[in-house]
């Protein structure tokens, strides 16, 4: 987790200079985006819930999603993403949410994404939306990766809605 440390950093230093909040739901990633966060000294001027949203269940126990909201498209895709970003800012009354599904491998998922799938959004005063494919099987490599570029598509996001 150290190599993730500098972009926590970064926007933990923009979130707390800007007096906002952020809320994370996160699948594939494992909490490794919400450690991130939070292993920032002032965290708590910032950070106010991150979630491990990794099935049907935590996504309606956690954050509400009903299967009325996933009308219409599945998991993994950017589209989902966002309802995970959307549904994390507006449970928890922060500025900003972040969403995050993928595959984090050795196999693809149940979908038909491959390992290595990410999709990853921001919701906020700004929303936007990413996917990425590593193509490859390596599970913790997936879960760093995905992690670390959620962390740099929230400085860019960040950076772009001032």
């Amino acid at each position: 987790m150290l190599d993730l440390l500098p972009a926590a950093e970064k926007v933990g230093a923009r979130l707390k200079e800007r007096g906002e909040t952020i809320a994370i739901a996160e699948s594939s990633a494992g909490g490794l985006i919400a450690a991130s966060l939070l292993s920032v000294a002032g965290a708590s001027a910032y950070f106010v819930a991150g979630a491990v949203v990794y099935t049907k269940a935590a996504r309606t126990g956690l954050l509400g999603i009903t299967d009325a909201d996933m009308t219409g498209f599945r998991p993994s895709t950017e589209q989902y993403a966002l309802l995970l970003a959307r549904k994390a800012r507006e449970r928890h009354g922060t500025v900003w949410g972040l969403g995050e599904t993928g595959a984090t491998g050795p196999t693809g998922n149940r979908y038909g994404d491959a390992s290595g799938h990410c999709c990853i959004a921001i919701a906020g005063p700004r929303e936007f939306a990413i996917t990425i494919e590593t193509a490859s099987p390596d599970r913790v490599a997936n879960m760093r990766a995905f992690a670390a570029r959620a962390l740099a598509t929230l400085a860019l996001v960040l950076d772009d809605a001032r």
